[in-house]
C-alpha cells in the first residue's frame, strides 16, 4: 500500500492504460467481425455479378447498357398496353346497377326486356330465330327468384350475349340457330344442355377469358361481315375457332344480265374457285343462256357456321 501511495499517479495511469487497451481490443474485434461480414457480402455480390454477366442477355458493359434498354422496352410495353385498352372496353352488364348489387326483380325485368329487344332486332334484320328463343337463358326465362350470388355473373353474361348477337344481326346473317355460354348459376342446371359449354372461363394475371359459341347460317360475305364486326368492336372479342359446313339442301344463284362468256377457248370448264392446270385462276364458267334468260355466274351455297368467341375482360389495374 505504501508503494501505491508513493506511486499513485503511476498506478492510476496504468489502470487507465489497461482499460484503454481492453476497449481497443473489443473495438478491433468488432471491426474484424464487421469486416468479415462485409467481405462475405462483397464476395456474394461479386459472384452474382459474374453470374449475371455470364447470362444471355447480360446486364451489359461499357458500351451496351442492357438494363437501360430493358427499362425503355418496359416503358414501350406499358404505353402499348394503354393504347390497347381502347379495344378492350368492358361490356356493360344488364342490368347495370350503380353499386353492382342486382336484385331479383331488377334482373327479371332486364332479362325480359333484353330478350324481347333482341327478338325485335332479329326480326328487323330479317334474321330467323328458333321459336320463342331465350338466347341461352331458357333456365332463367320464367324465374323471379334466383340462386344467391348468381345475379352478378348472369347480368354480365346477359350483356355479353347481347353484344355478340348485335354483331351477328348487323352482319345480316340468315338465321341464328343457337348461343351457348358457361353455366354460372345453380339455376342453369335446370335448363337445356344445348345452352351451355363445358369449357370454363379462364383467369390469368391480366384478364378473364369467357368463352361463347354461336351457331348460325349465312353466306360467305355475311361471314366476312361477322368476323369484321368482332375485329372492329371496342370490346375484347377474340375468335378462337370456326367451323364452316354447307347448310344441307339450301343453295342460291346470283345472276348478272348480259354477262359475256368467260374462260379461254379450248380449256375445260372450271368450277368456281378452282385453279387451272397452268396455275392461273379463272373466273367461274358461265352457263349458256336459255330462252334469253339470265346467265348464272355464281352458285353460292348457304353455310352453317359454328363460331367460338372469347370475351376478354381486363382485370383492375391492367
Amino acid at each position: 500500500m505504501a508503494w501505491i501511495k508513493r506511486n499513485l499517479f503511476f498506478v492510476i495511469g496504468a489502470v487507465i492504460a489497461v482499460g484503454l487497451l481492453a476497449a481497443a481490443g473489443v473495438y478491433d474485434f468488432q471491426n474484424w467481425q464487421r469486416n468479415n461480414t462485409a467481405l462475405d457480402a462483397l464476395n456474394q455480390m461479386y459472384a452474382t455479378l459474374q453470374n449475371l454477366n455470364s447470362q444471355t442477355p447480360s446486364p451489359g458493359n461499357d458500351t451496351v447498357n442492357n438494363i437501360e434498354i430493358a427499362g425503355g422496352q418496359a416503358q414501350q410495353l406499358r404505353q402499348w398496353i394503354q393504347q390497347a385498352q381502347q379495344y378492350f372496353q368492358p361490356i356493360v352488364p344488364i342490368p347495370n346497377t350503380p353499386n353492382g348489387v342486382v336484385a331479383d326483380a331488377e334482373f327479371a325485368a332486364a332479362r325480359d326486356h333484353t330478350i324481347s329487344q333482341l327478338q325485335v332486332e332479329a326480326d328487323n334484320a330479317s334474321v330467323t330465330l328458333p321459336p320463342q328463343y331465350g338466347f341461352s337463358f331458357e333456365a332463367e326465362r320464367t324465374m323471379v327468384k334466383f340462386s344467391p350470388g348468381s345475379l352478378g355473373p348472369l347480368s354480365q353474361q346477359l350483356g355479353e350475349v347481347r353484344a355478340v348477337c348485335e354483331i351477328l344481326f348487323s352482319a345480316k346473317i340468315n338465321s341464328l340457330d343457337g348461343v351457348r355460354r358457361v353455366p354460372v348459376s345453380p339455376d342453369d342446371a335446370g335448363g337445356p344442355q344445348a345452352d351451355y359449354l363445358t369449357e370454363p372461363a379462364v383467369t390469368n394475371n391480366l384478364a378473364v377469358f369467357t368463352p361463347y359459341e354461336v351457331t348460325f347460317r349465312c353466306f360467305s360475305q355475311d361471314l366476312a361481315n361477322v368476323l369484321t364486326g368482332f375485329a372492329s368492336s371496342p370490346h375484347g372479342f377474340i375468335v378462337t375457332g370456326i367451323n364452316v359446313q354447307p347448310a344441307a339442301g339450301v343453295a342460291t344463284a346470283s345472276s348478272i344480265p348480259g354477262a359475256p362468256p368467260m374462260g379461254m377457248p379450248g380449256q375445260p370448264a372450271m368450277s368456281y374457285g378452282q385453279t387451272p392446270p397452268f396455275g392461273r385462276p379463272f373466273a367461274p364458267a358461265v352457263a349458256p343462256a336459255t330462252g334469253g334468260g339470265l346467265q348464272t355466274v355464281l352458285n353460292e351455297q348457304l353455310l352453317s357456321i359454328t363460331l367460338e368467341v372469347k370475351v376478354v375482360k381486363l382485370l383492375p389495374g391492367n
